[in-house]
């Protein structure tokens, strides 16, 4: 799943929108105080109650935009929403995520967090 996932980061940086956003020194911060393991606790705890239930009532407006790094890493890596998991990552909407679609989603988020702390160090 490791190459699948650099090609998707890869696709994804292409896009204008998805190449907008970055980690900025507050978030950096963050990651550097709370150490990797925890944002991606974090991460799966924000997926887990707001992208995989089979119905969002607020969908396409549940990940704001600034606050947590893993908020900005899905509006990077288009896991911000159901419709923008369809139409990046094929995942269907209106059903319930899958544990191995969680997984994915987590995997592809912390893959872009681990690029954005590499390519620019504090």
């Amino acid at each position: 799943m490791e190459k699948e996932i650099i090609k998707k980061l890869e696709d994804l940086s292409k896009s204008k929108f998805r190449n907008s956003f970055h980690l900025k020194e507050k978030e950096r911060l963050y990651i550097q105080e709370k150490g990797l393991e925890t944002v991606n606790r974090h991460a799966y705890d924000f997926i887990q109650k707001r992208l995989a239930p089979k119905v969002i009532l607020n969908d396409g407006k549940q990940t704001p935009m600034r606050g947590h790094p893993v908020f900005i890493a899905q509006h990077a890596t288009a896991t911000c929403c159901r419709n923008c998991l369809y139409k990046w990552h094929h995942i269907e909407k209106n059903k319930e995520l899958s544990s191995a679609e969680i997984d994915y989603i987590v995997e592809i988020i912390m893959q872009w967090i681990i690029q954005e702390m590499k390519e620019k160090s504090v």
